[in-house]
């Protein structure tokens, strides 16, 4: 059956069609569950590619991606999904955005895994390992039960949606963007009322749009950010659609109606310890204006689209502080050690 699905999709981009929600969902069955070959998997993969993947199709593999997870009702806060192939040329803004988020009272959700296909940069994940946190072999009540005490909610998504580790060996091979890439972002590990999603192509917007109305999120924010992630720029406008009640609304956030566009500096090269680095001197207050003004602008945006201030000005107001005062650090702080405390329990 398989195959007959994978012959309507590889007719090449004149002839294949877009399949139908159930018959998307079945071959997402086939798919996540192994029981296609690498080889069909694969040329799946690529057909989908080619083809371009419809609304249907995208929500059938979030749908059946969603079953084979593990999605405890942790906290009804805000999903961060950024680019699960990392950052190589810009700074991280969402991780130490969380802490300033989760300090203000709004709970928040990041996950990824290692690096992946096709661009193979910096990701969050990377950067906790180099924390020493051993996320990839903390149980998952671990990671909950931090959340619990922070509200900041890291999911290693590989351990949390095994099916994701069992396709990267051919994602790792096709080496280019396979519908895992989206799909993989919006698994919803904590069942988010709220969305922060990043793209690189405004092409897309429409299409995110829709299949975001069809995946019941409360509000959802499309961001064409920094490297295709969900961070807006600072240093120039950011185009952004606001998905709410079924209405999608173009809106073009620009960081000098605020008072914070600010050049970013060229001559940084982004490791690992740079970006945790820079990541924590913002957090104390201490980093580049560019990176402290990038990290303020987004949590405001963030804290406004989960309606818990009427604007980001009002937003702004409330995040300052917390960066000025220490308590986003302090938060950093504690929920960086809990983790390795909770590390050093399993190894006894």
């Amino acid at each position: 059956m398989f195959i007959k699905l994978l012959k309507e999709v590889g007719r090449g981009k004149r002839g294949a069609r877009d399949l139908t929600y159930e018959e998307a969902l079945e071959a997402a069955e086939w798919i996540l569950n192994r029981k296609a070959t690498d080889a069909q998997i694969a040329a799946f993969f690529i057909a989908q590619r080619i083809k371009m993947e419809s609304v249907a199709e995208l929500e059938a593999f979030v749908v059946a991606a969603r079953k084979l997870a593990y999605r405890p009702a942790v906290q009804r806060g805000i999903d961060c999904t950024g680019p699960y192939d990392g950052r190589k040329k810009s700074y991280y803004a969402s991780f130490a955005t969380a802490f300033v988020l989760a300090a203000a009272g709004l709970p928040v959700t990041l996950h990824g895994s290692a690096t992946l296909p096709p661009k193979r940069g910096i990701t969050l994940h990377d950067m906790l390992i180099h924390l020493g946190i051993k996320v990839d072999e903390l149980p998952q009540q671990h990671f909950i039960d931090t959340a619990k005490e922070t509200g900041v909610l890291y999911v290693p998504a590989e351990s949390w949606c095994p099916p994701l580790a069992e396709l990267r060996t051919i994602r790792e091979e096709l080496d280019m963007r396979t519908i895992l890439n989206t799909v993989e972002k919006l698994i919803d590990y904590s069942q988010s009322p709220y969305l922060v999603f990043g793209v690189f192509h405004n092409t897309v917007f429409n299409r995110m749009s829709e299949l975001f109305q069809h995946l019941n999120y409360e509000r959802a924010l499309i961001v064409q950010g920094v490297e295709g992630s969900e961070d807006l720029f600072i240093d120039r406008p950011t185009r952004t659609f606001a998905v709410e009640g079924g209405q999608a609304k173009l809106d073009v956030i620009d960081p000098d109606l605020y008072g914070l566009e600010t050049p970013v500096p060229e001559d940084i090269e982004w490791t690992v310890h740079e970006q945790l680095k820079v990541t924590e001197e913002v957090l104390q207050g201490a980093g580049h204006v560019a990176f402290a003004n990038q990290v303020l602008l987004n949590s405001a945006v963030r804290l406004h689209m989960a309606g818990r201030v009427d604007s980001v000005e009002q937003g702004m107001y409330i995040c300052e502080p917390i960066i000025a005062n220490g308590d986003a650090w302090q938060l950093y702080t504690k929920w960086k050690q809990a983790l390795l405390n909770k590390e050093l329990k399993l190894e006894h």
